[in-house]
């Protein structure tokens, strides 16, 4: 990583103490991170250097991959970090922050490089670029990067507005838009596996693939982000960002190059031909909108999310979303990418399944045999690795078919202490890497896609269905599916009774 001073804002919440300062840790562990850096942290609370230190160390305690108890260098690493009261609305204190960033430059030479990190509300990212600029942190020379947290924006106008104020001040190419799931190992393992093996990519169109399914689904519910969330809900806060960007890995064409800008235009091309409802009625038939009512999950009982706290008690806000998406290009013409995501379900799983067309019916096997479509699974989460079903005869049968899977699981090779995301993303934009961050037409596409489906549910509430918590989903989704001749395949390794011969390939 480069030399730099890194100022965290927001440095007394939640992503601070359980994302930030464990990946700061991982990386200096890991020798990633050059003596030559200094980390300030940033809130409106008071705090001396030394509470400061005791609170990294129960961060790193609590949610580190590394066990700091058998750290000999801790004090030598803490003493990098300093803490600074700060009214963002206040110039002055910028003019403060200046000061303590100059003589921290000095102390451990980082040559005047800057990375700003905003772990706030995005209706503050305007005044702190702003104030950057007036309290004089942009003067000094060497690079200046701004990394911010979605959401980026309620919609496309606040998005715009948002991105306006901050190209103020910076330019884009200095703009990282963190999306911690491009962070993920296999989310960007996806376009090794595709681009990197004869025997994807030549079957990676609509000759070949009936359908994809992503599902990124959540046990929990809004917990203490009521307040929050009953503003956003699932469409915003999960499918306008993670959804799309995962859709756009799995739909996008080879880049021309290997660097960042060539990887995300052809993100930018999937956005573009993303087909967009153009009406109600074409919401209504593409799109579910579902809300948890009390359910029971694992002999416990769960309360309805209006029930929850800080939530309205007529709230129509939704917890659940599934789609069918089209994306109009040669490539996908015609293959329905179905998405879905929701709080309150049965497992927490992050997983893309690949569905191939399957073999003609009038052939010998499938007039003897069930042949079930072949399949090629990315479990992204909380697992990490990669699954494929086949058709295989039975061992010392007549020629029985039977579906059998190759199973590589990468957490079992590497272990669960793998890199988290923020470890990568942290670490990519010190180095200037901008390959896994959004780029600002990214965003905006993804919210015209968005901002059709909102219009459309704004106009009428009777289109919210339920479903139990600890369920699946309103009884729509799984129809949505069935209205083309599919299902919703089983994920986190579950195969519904399937018999599958399973062969571990690590």
């Amino acid at each position: 990583m480069s030399n730099a001073v890194y100022l965290i804002f927001g440095a007394t919440g939640d992503l601070a103490r359980r994302k930030l300062f464990p990946a700061f840790y991982a990386l200096y562990r890991e020798g990633k991170l050059a003596e030559n850096f200094a980390v300030v942290g940033l809130a409106r609370r008071p705090r001396s250097n030394e509470q400061f230190r005791d609170d990294l160390l129960r961060s790193i305690q609590e949610f580190a991959r590394y066990d700091v108890s058998k750290d000999e260098k801790w004090n030598q690493f803490a003493s990098h970090f300093e803490y600074l009261s700060l009214d963002i609305n206040n110039v002055d204190g910028f003019r403060e922050l200046k000061g303590l960033t100059d003589s921290l430059d000095q102390k451990f030479d980082v040559g005047g490089n800057r990375l700003f990190y905003l772990a706030l509300a995005p209706e503050l990212f305007g005044s702190v670029a702003h104030n950057l600029r007036a309290g004089g942190l942009l003067e000094v020379d060497g690079w200046h990067r701004l990394v911010i947290e979605k959401p980026f924006g309620y919609d496309l106008p606040s998005a715009q507005k948002l991105n306006d104020e901050i190209r103020q001040v910076f330019r884009e190419k200095d703009v990282y838009r963190i999306d911690h799931y491009l962070g993920k190992e296999m989310v960007q393992n996806i376009g090794v596996l595709r681009f990197g093996n004869a025997f994807f990519e030549p079957l990676w169109n609509n000759k070949y693939i009936a359908n994809m399914q992503i599902t990124l689904s959540e046990t929990v519910g809004v917990e203490d982000r009521g307040g929050y969330y009953d503003h956003s809900g699932a469409l915003r806060d999960m499918a306008q960002n993670h959804m799309l960007q995962m859709l756009a890995i799995m739909a996008m064409e080879p880049p021309s190059r290997l660097n960042p800008e060539d990887l995300r235009d052809e993100k930018v091309k999937v956005f573009r031909s993303l087909r967009g409802y153009q009406s109600p009625d074409e919401v209504r038939a593409h799109v579910v909108r579902g809300q948890y009512v009390a359910g029971e999950a694992n002999g416990k009982h769960l309360p309805a999310y209006r029930d929850e706290p800080s939530v309205d008690a007529n709230s129509t806000t939704e917890t659940y979303f599934a789609a069918k998406v089209f994306v109009d290009n040669f490539r996908w013409a015609g293959v329905p990418f179905y998405i879905r995501t929701g709080k309150r379900l049965p497992v927490k799983t992050t997983e893309v399944v690949v569905e191939f067309k399957n073999v003609p019916n009038n052939v010998y096997l499938a007039q003897k045999n069930d042949l079930q479509p072949n399949l090629l699974v990315f479990r992204i989460n909380p697992m990490e690795g990669i699954y494929m079903k086949m058709n295989a005869k039975r061992p010392g049968s007549e020629g029985t078919v039977i579906p059998i899977a190759m199973d590589f699981c990468q957490s079992c090779q590497v272990g669960l202490n793998t890199p988290e995301a923020y470890e990568r993303l942290l670490y990519d934009a010190a180095r200037g890497d901008s390959t896994y961050f959004t780029r600002w037409d990214e965003v905006s596409l993804a919210w015209e896609f968005i901002d059709k489906i909102a219009a459309a549910w704004s106009e009428s509430s009777h289109d919210l269905a339920t479903y139990p918590a600890g369920s699946w989903g309103p009884e729509r989704a799984h129809q949505l599916l069935a209205d083309d001749g599919f299902k919703w395949w089983p994920v986190n390794g579950q195969h519904e009774g399937e018999v599958v011969w399973a062969t571990n390939l690590g």
